[in-house]
């Protein structure tokens, strides 16, 4: 019988110690590639204190969006730059939105009215830049957007970045 008991309780230790020692899987959901691997390699480097990809917790803007790409809040949301800059390229094919808010806002980098509109100024936006797009051709336009952004050296500030693409 106390064979039997030291048996059973040395089983519960050893599975106790197996389930202990098993990493966990932070994207337990996901499926096993390249994108998973990548992300969990990333999120490894940067918050590794005294590795030379650290990111101090303060610094760290960026969050993984659903799909695992990185969706950059800072200085503004990606998909809000490409808006803008849709709106101010398209604007000579639409002459109303000269006076028309809040486009007018945004072709006169008028902030303040710009804000003014709040999120159904922004939605209107969004709408006006997309409207009529495939979903392919919004992916062809994106990467046309970012390109001259993904060559150039992101070395400078935030604040910098940010008064820099008001500008345009």
């Amino acid at each position: 019988m106390m064979v039997r008991f030291n048996a059973l309780l040395l089983a519960f230790f050893a599975a106790i110690s197996v389930a202990v020692a098993q990493p966990v899987d932070h994207l337990a959901s996901w499926n096993d590639g390249a994108a998973k691997n990548a992300i969990i390699d990333f999120v490894a480097r940067t918050t590794a204190c005294g590795t030379p990809d650290f990111v101090p917790l303060g610094e760290r803007i960026a969050n993984f969006d659903n799909d695992g790409t990185l969706w950059a809040e800072q200085p503004v949301y990606f998909q809000l730059a490409f808006a803008f800059g849709r709106v101010k390229a398209l604007a000579p094919q639409h002459p109303e939105r000269q006076t028309k808010q809040p486009f007018k806002a945004l072709l006169d980098k008028d902030m303040k009215a710009l804000g003014a509109a709040g999120e159904k100024g922004l939605l209107q936006i969004m709408a006006a830049a997309h409207t009529g797009m495939t979903a392919a051709t919004i992916a062809h336009t994106q990467t046309l957007a970012v390109a001259p952004a993904a060559r150039a050296v992101q070395a400078r500030p935030v604040q910098a970045r940010l008064a820099e693409e008001m500008e345009r």
